[in-house]
């Protein structure tokens, strides 16, 4: 019987997640309300603070699920990547990937605008918690390749992580503000732009070739 209650509630608690995203999608998600929810999916009101807090408790938890899986996958394959560009540009495309399975374009966009513009102070704890939690990830990534010599050994990582997920953020908001979504454009602006951060912008010393040159002295 226990076995039952437990599988009801676990439905209960999807169908009103359901019901919020399609609410958040179709008049955003600002304007929704809990009572609406509720009745979209079927409940009360009661109900639907039994199981989330508030409203942002449902985004919170369908981020930390896509979230997770993205983070499972990159360290399933990012080791066996010889370039860290690839290995990079590999995180951000699993990260996009699962964001995009977890929920529409037009929620993301209406999420993002808000967190860019500063608004993350007025997003609840479970948000900043689960955000730190993905930039723990991502550096504990970065720190597998630091181990493996295929980043600098005096890298600030936490630093690194930070500007990566700052950086993430922004590209999801420009690649959610077009339709239809491009996403081979965003993969190659991807690319440049994190070679860019990868690699710097000062020249190479005197003892290092430009990278696509010669050295001194050697094959023409």
């Amino acid at each position: 019987m226990s076995g039952l209650r437990e599988r009801q509630k676990a439905m209960r608690r999807q169908a009103i997640s359901q019901a919020g995203v399609k609410l958040f999608e179709r008049q955003g998600f600002q304007s929704t309300t809990i009572e609406q929810i509720a009745q979209e999916a079927g409940v009360s009101a009661p109900t639907v603070f039994k199981y989330f807090g508030s409203k942002h408790e449902i985004l919170v938890e369908m981020l930390q699920e896509g979230d997770a899986r993205a983070i499972s996958d990159a360290r399933a394959h990012i080791a066996e990547m010889d370039d860290p560009l690839d290995a990079l540009c590999y995180l951000e495309k699993v990260l996009v990937d699962q964001a995009l399975a977890m929920m529409p374009p037009a929620i993301w966009r209406e999420l993002l605008l808000h967190v860019l513009s500063g608004g993350q102070s007025g997003l609840p704890d479970s948000y900043k918690r689960m955000n730190d939690i993905l930039r723990g990830e991502i550096a504990a990534l970065l720190r597998d390749l630091q181990a493996a010599g295929k980043l600098r050994a005096d890298l600030d990582v936490d630093l690194a992580a930070f500007l990566l997920n700052d950086y993430s953020h922004l590209q999801l908001l420009r690649l959610t503000s077009t339709e239809p979504l491009d996403l081979e454009t965003h993969r190659k602006q991807v690319r440049l732009t994190s070679g860019l951060i990868l690699h710097g912008m000062a020249p190479p010393r005197h003892d290092e070739p430009a990278k696509g040159r010669p050295a001194k002295g050697g094959p023409r």
